[in-house]
């Protein structure tokens, strides 16, 4: 064997010991965590991609945490995988196997394996002495020279040696290489060359895993029907489906991080979708588009599109990032007062300002619920995986359109860009979307006169015209002071009454807007609420306290402004622990205010620092508040 570990060496071929033999993992079958440590840029997405889907076709429920730094390339990034045949995947917080191919992070990585745990190294390259554990093993594999040796271009090296690195975990784990064969095979169909290239590369670290340690390790896989009715999907691209399934047509956009994949894939989505053949006068045929998409120069000018565009008629939206949303403010408050229908997907980062764009936070909760200057109030839904952000943006459409005023999907990163295991993705095919209160050139002829702002129905909202329809049903839509029939005024009596429609009509959306999710268990005293991405962390934490027996009952809020089962839940516990990735608890102080509860029955754990939440940091704040 060639495993180098400083200049002294360290021979280790057996994966149930450590260097010194006192300690080893247990076996661990379908429960483990693995960390794959790259550099940015060298393409170890593949690699790593293509273990997370050949895990999942084995049917074990399993999770990828992308960890990528914001520039191109040459930064160190992180890729996790959690196995858990329970379904709890939120993220690890220590790793029973870690890939360690960053010599710059050698010493972050090694400390990240868990005692007893696996680190797979490039034995080409020497790791200092001081880095040394006792207490973990250590499974050399000289990558660079053996694919020096089988492949003469260097960046086809650099790549190879990732999948070669796949092919070691393989064996690590006794991931079925059938289904690793198999995925080569869809990816690479049009190309037999690199077919070959990646089955050459895998074989070889396989091989020379399998040649070399006693494979698999106590950390293993084997296959189950967890994943029956699931898919593999990322939140964007399942919100650029549910664009697609609420019948946009108009996307203004400007490119941001997390959230460009959002229109990008829209746009592919539109080009097989959203094309229509069309027959000529001289009988000849034509294939039309039945779609936009315009890259704006800004945000504010994406948004200005998208409320053009639902002015108009269409359903249009765009999607963006806190720095976005923060550009939107005035646009927001226009689409606000004017009453004019807008969707706009924010895809969460950290901030403030350019903060970190490829991590996430939950922290744009209170910009977007009061977004622009003045008396706002917004709409906003919360999806908490990729399934959700399908149905919650295709509903996003419909709000906006009943209600005539801006709705704010808020995702996150981690639900955007990293891929997640979700149920298919069900739509009914006869449903009939929800366009509101939008009168025809019959329904005007049928009225003495049309006034904007006038006649609200039982949630508040009033009859809007589409321009063309008829000139009975025009007017002027005006952004400045305006009374019930749509004309200027700078009467308090005038504007006050139509801002206090405006604040009902929010009110009276409460009940449209998706259920808050609860869990109850015999017993509990206390309870827990959160949002979005954190509920995978949030219910594996409230399982582990149940089992040591600590039972808690559970909320998670699903959008705003909060329907009455929010304050029920708070007024029936002694305490309410609010769970949420910022720093200033923006959705306990949003609970606070709108449904007037106590502070001191709100406590707060938070998670900041811009990774997904674990449920460790969980167990551990809920612990921490209910210590008294």
């Amino acid at each position: 064997m060639n495993q180098q570990i400083d200049q002294k060496g360290l021979d280790n071929p057996d994966p149930t010991k450590s260097k010194n033999g006192s300690h080893k993992l247990s076996n661990k079958v379908n429960d483990f965590a693995i960390r794959f440590a790259t550099v940015n840029g060298t393409g170890s997405a593949s690699a790593n991609n293509l273990l997370l889907k050949a895990i999942f076709r084995m049917g074990v429920p399993v999770s990828g945490k992308n960890l990528f730094p914001s520039n191109i390339q040459g930064l160190p990034t992180w890729y996790e995988i959690r196995v858990n045949g329970s379904g709890f995947t939120s993220r690890a917080t220590a790793f029973d196997l870690v890939v360690a191919m960053n010599t710059q992070t050698y010493e972050t990585d090694i400390a990240s394996v868990r005692p007893g745990g696996y680190l797979i190294y490039d034995s080409s390259w020497f790791i200092p002495t001081k880095l040394l554990r006792d207490d973990i093993n250590f499974l050399g594999i000289p990558f660079s020279t053996l694919f020096a040796e089988e492949f003469s271009e260097s960046r086809e090296r650099i790549l190879m040696r990732n999948i070669g690195y796949a092919g070691a975990v393989a064996a690590a784990i006794a991931l079925d290489t059938n289904v690793l064969a198999e995925l080569l095979d869809e990816t690479y169909s049009s190309n037999e060359r690199l077919r070959n290239s990646n089955h050459r590369a895998l074989q070889l670290g396989y091989n020379y895993a399998m040649e070399n340690f006693s494979c698999p390790l106590p950390i293993r896989l084997e296959h189950i029907d967890a994943n029956k009715d699931k898919i593999l999907i990322d939140g964007n691209t399942a919100t650029a489906l549910g664009c697609i399934y609420a019948g946009a047509t108009v996307a203004a956009w400007y490119p941001i991080t997390p959230a460009t994949s959002v229109a990008e894939n829209f746009t592919k989505l539109c080009s097989r979708y959203r094309r229509e053949t069309i027959t000529l006068e001289d009988g000849t045929t034509e294939v039309r588009n039945n779609y936009i998409v315009l890259q704006a120069e800004d945000e504010l000018a994406a948004l200005g599109m998208v409320v053009g565009a639902s002015w108009a008629g269409a359903r249009a939206f765009t999607s963006t990032s806190g720095p976005g949303i923060s550009l939107m403010n005035e646009i927001l408050g226009l689409a606000y007062y004017t009453e004019i229908p807008a969707v706009i997907i924010d895809v969460q980062r950290t901030g403030p300002s350019t903060g970190m764009p490829t991590r996430v936070q939950q922290a744009d909760i209170m910009e977007c619920a009061y977004a622009s200057h003045g008396d706002t109030k917004h709409i906003l839904l919360f999806p908490a995986d990729p399934e959700e952000c399908f149905r919650f943006t295709a509903k996003a459409f419909d709000l906006a359109e009943h209600f005539q005023t801006p709705v704010i999907v808020l995702s996150d990163l981690d639900i955007g860009m990293n891929d997640w295991v979700a149920s298919k993705f069900d739509w009914d095919d006869n449903y009939n979307w929800d366009r509101g209160r939008v009168l025809s050139a019959e329904d005007l002829e049928a009225i003495p006169k049309f006034y904007r702002y006038s006649d609200e129905d039982a949630d508040f909202v009033t009859p809007r015209t589409l321009p063309g329809i008829s000139t009975k049903g025009a007017y002027f839509n005006r952004g400045s002071g305006h009374d019930r029939f749509g004309g200027y005024t700078e009467s308090s009596d005038s504007y006050i009454q139509v801002v206090d429609r405006l604040v009902k009509k929010h009110q009276a959306s409460a009940k449209y807007i998706p259920k808050p999710i609860v869990e109850t268990r015999p017993g509990a005293r206390f309870g827990v609420i959160t949002l979005g991405s954190c509920e995978m962390a949030v219910k594996e934490a409230i399982y582990n306290l149940d089992q040591d027996g600590l039972p808690l009952d559970y909320m998670r809020v699903c959008g705003f402004p909060f329907p009455d089962e929010v304050k029920n839940f708070i007024d029936s516990h002694e305490m309410t622990v609010v769970v949420e990735q910022n720093r200033d608890a923006q959705l306990r102080s949003l609970l606070i205010l709108e449904t007037g509860s106590s502070p001191d029955q709100l406590r707060s754990v938070l998670s900041y620092g811009g990774f997904p939440i674990s449920a460790d940091l969980v167990v551990d704040g809920l612990l921490n508040q209910l210590k008294d």
